[in-house]
């Protein structure tokens, strides 16, 4: 099911990335991809905050991945500089994967090979608007499908 949600601005982003957060489960993994600007971490800190994150959310792009503390693990990925996928290999991406945290991977795209096949795709689109972001949400499963669900409610 791929569902689309329009966000008018930054205000209603926060309050879909919050949303989703509060939906995520021990294991669950977030595939954000969309242009450079479209609100990849803007998302990424509001679904941090929907999962009790109290830290400072903050791109993880010259690291990769940074760890955060909430409701679980919460493991933010940025692969948008990954040139080779045996990097992701280095850093032993499965134990994040495959573990019992949340994963949200900004540039989810760049290591799609690696991705599990059960996750939420979420693809972002500028709007012509200003601030206005249109969010393409797919999940692969039941889980990720009543996710969706709930959150057009």
């Amino acid at each position: 099911m791929l569902k689309k949600i329009i966000c008018r601005n930054e205000e209603e982003t926060k309050e879909l990335g919050y949303k989703i957060g509060k939906l995520l489960d021990k294991g669950d993994i977030v595939c954000l991809t969309g242009d450079l600007g479209a609100g990849k971490t803007t998302l990424t800190k509001s679904i941090a905050k929907g999962l009790e994150v109290r830290e400072d959310v903050t791109s993880p792009t010259f690291n990769i991945i940074h760890e955060y503390h909430g409701r679980f693990p919460v493991y933010h990925f940025d692969v948008y500089r990954i040139m080779d996928i045996d990097e992701m290999y280095d850093i032993g991406y499965e134990e994040y994967f495959y573990g019992d945290g949340v994963c949200i991977v900004e540039w989810a795209s760049q290591i799609e090979e690696l991705i599990p096949k059960e996750c939420l795709w979420i693809d972002i689109k500028l709007s012509d608007k200003i601030d206005s972001r249109v969010f393409y949400i797919k999940g692969t499963t039941r889980h990720y499908e009543s996710v969706i669900e709930e959150l057009i409610r």
